[in-house]
């Protein structure tokens, strides 16, 4: 274990001589790349040296212990010898969790998607639900939220949204978000008192700042228009809307959130990128769909994830089997306790992944 964080310590100084160096400094592009990585090796490396501290502690004891002639003065250092072999075990245990593959988006802002699915209104109004309970959840954290695009219905519901949440490792958060979430409940216009099933989808990819690929001026059709609200009617007279559409993978991007077309093309821009990085990665990611039993699963739309039964005041994420009757608190953004169980199973997961292959 040792010789392994060891060899990330070397990096992680190499690293931090080269961002001090002025050529470096000069590319801003390889800058930002190289503190990045930097940054991403600072836990580790602070993990390394407890360790080393701990193992050169045992060292000396072990020495001492060979060595000394009283008994009961021996038996204390076999006592903290003891103590000692079982804080190194612990933190090689975190270690092994740190040394784990990182999804290099997780510090990344997050643009979110939900689509009105099956059961009309219903589903509709479920999605407005759905969009309130990250905004929520993002204030919870002092991040900060953006529509970017709304097509809304005539009785307060959402056919589909876009929007983008601002802050340190929200993807990391909501990654797990994407699928079908699934809502039970008594319309307010069921006479019967019947409970409805309808669905929604969610969608939900990292905001990327910088592609490896080249978008060109002849894979996109851009159209404007006027924005619109609820039920088609205008909320502006200029075309300030903008519509991409890359030709090649017929993605289409809308964003009428500002009153400027020129931010609204370049937020549109924005999200084609995210959305283009998912497309092409999913593309060339051959061992995706192998590794998927290895995986609490993100990005399906079609994979029903989440229950949210009203009558029983009860979410139930149907990957983890894991139960939460706080519904109301939970719609509120108070989703924390999920997420965190989430997060554990995807790392118990990849530590079983990991041991396997070893």
């Amino acid at each position: 274990m040792i010789e392994t964080t060891q060899k990330i310590k070397d990096r992680f100084d190499e690293l931090t001589n080269l961002i001090s160096n002025p050529e470096i400094i000069a590319d801003n592009k390889e800058w930002k790349k190289l503190v990045k990585e930097r940054n991403s090796l600072e836990n580790i490396v602070e993990a390394h040296d407890k360790l080393y501290k701990l193992l050169t502690e045992k060292e000396n004891i072990e020495k001492i212990i060979k060595i000394e002639k009283d008994n009961e003065m021996k038996s204390l250092f076999e006592d903290e010898l003891f103590h000692l072999n079982k804080k190194i075990s612990e933190l090689e245990e975190e270690i092994k969790i740190l040394l784990l593959p990182k999804d290099e988006n997780d510090e990344s802002n997050v643009i979110i998607e939900i689509r009105q699915a099956a059961g009309g209104d219903e589903s509709a109004l479920f999605a407005r639900t759905l969009m309130n309970m990250y905004m929520r959840y993002a204030d919870r954290n002092h991040w900060k939220t953006e529509i970017t695009d709304i097509s809304e219905t005539e009785i307060g519901g959402i056919k589909e949204v876009t929007f983008v949440i601002k802050g340190k490792n929200a993807y990391k958060s909501l990654k797990f978000e994407s699928g079908v979430h699934r809502v039970q409940r008594v319309p307010e216009t069921e006479s019967q008192g019947r409970v409805h099933t309808s669905t929604t989808t969610v969608a939900v990819l990292p905001e990327i700042e910088e592609v490896d690929f080249e978008i060109l001026d002849k894979d996109l059709r851009i159209d404007t228009y006027r924005a619109s609200g609820a039920g088609g009617q205008h909320v502006n007279k200029t075309d300030s809307a903008v519509r991409l559409t890359h030709l090649p993978t017929g993605i289409v991007v809308t964003c009428q959130d500002e009153r400027s077309q020129i931010k609204n093309r370049e937020k549109a821009m924005n999200i084609l990128k995210s959305k283009l990085y998912d497309y092409y990665k999913e593309q060339i990611d051959s061992e995706y769909k192998a590794n998927r039993k290895n995986q609490i699963g993100t990005g399906d739309r079609s994979e029903r994830i989440r229950t949210y039964n009203f009558p029983q005041g009860r979410i139930t994420d149907h990957r983890i089997n894991f139960s939460i009757y706080s519904l109301d608190s939970f719609l509120d953004g108070d989703i924390q306790v999920l997420i965190d169980e989430l997060l554990r199973e995807d790392q118990k997961l990849k530590l079983e992944h990991a041991s396997n292959h070893t």
